[in-house]
């Protein structure tokens, strides 16, 4: 496994850790880090509410990268309960898409970090409506 996957991987686990925040709210039971085109590594949690109005680490992630100003995405990593294996879910692949049209397709999804399986979101997001 190369260096930048296991330098997200750490930067998502610094961030991992359920907590209650309110009898609605939880967060942090999932984290996620993303790489972006400058090489900056860009961290989140999911935000879990009684409405529904909660957000996924991996757009967490991404929305951090917004916000300070970066828009590509070359990397994606994402630590579930249980540090399982998955991919992004419909939400924050329709984000990735949206965010980088033409180009979204490279960006590299870690499916499992202790197998270093890793796919492209394009395998993972073949003909969306965007293409």
């Amino acid at each position: 496994m190369d260096k930048t996957w296991i330098e997200m991987y750490e930067a998502a686990k610094a961030v991992i850790g359920e907590k209650v925040i309110s009898d609605y709210v939880t967060a942090g039971g999932v984290s996620a880090a993303v790489l972006s085109k400058s090489g900056k590594i860009y961290t989140g949690v999911c935000i879990d509410t009684a409405s529904t109005l909660g957000i996924c680490a991996e757009r967490n992630a991404i929305f951090n990268m917004i916000t300070n100003g970066e828009y590509e995405i070359a990397r994606v990593l994402c630590i579930p309960p249980n540090e399982g294996k998955g991919a992004p879910c419909g939400a924050c692949r329709e984000l990735m898409t949206q965010l980088m049209p033409g180009r979204y397709k490279d960006i590299e999804i870690m499916i499992d970090y202790a197998s270093d399986r890793v796919m492209k979101l394009g395998e993972l997001t073949p003909e969306w409506w965007i293409d």
